[in-house]
């Protein structure tokens, strides 16, 4: 069982790339809507804390990540068609460096 979770609220259109993956074994209903949870353990959240400060998780340890981030873990989904992405994902949405100047040294 995971630490914590990615919820990803289905549409029409992103329900069918789930199902067309393979996937829609997994949809799941959530709040009267349908939904896939991606498994996130406790280091990949630390991470996503660091690039994400706002994420609050619910109850149940699930978050929502901001529009743009979620669009990429969904694409990963469809494409490795697997909800088992985030330390892929994690390479792409956690950049430690963001904001910090990057140190030259000179030889």
């Amino acid at each position: 069982m995971a630490d914590y979770y990615i919820t990803i609220f289905l549409d029409a259109e992103k329900s069918k790339k789930i199902e067309d993956a393979g996937l829609a074994g997994k949809i799941r209903e959530i709040d009267g809507k349908k939904a896939i949870q991606v498994e996130v353990t406790a280091k990949e959240h630390k991470k996503l804390l660091k690039g994400f400060p706002d994420l609050t998780p619910d109850s149940s340890n699930a978050y929502v990540l901001p529009e743009q981030a979620e669009n990429l873990v969904m694409n990963m989904i469809v494409s490795i068609k697997s909800l088992d992405v985030m330390k892929g994902a994690i390479l792409k949405l956690y950049n430690p460096f963001a904001g910090k100047e990057l140190l030259q040294k000179t030889f």
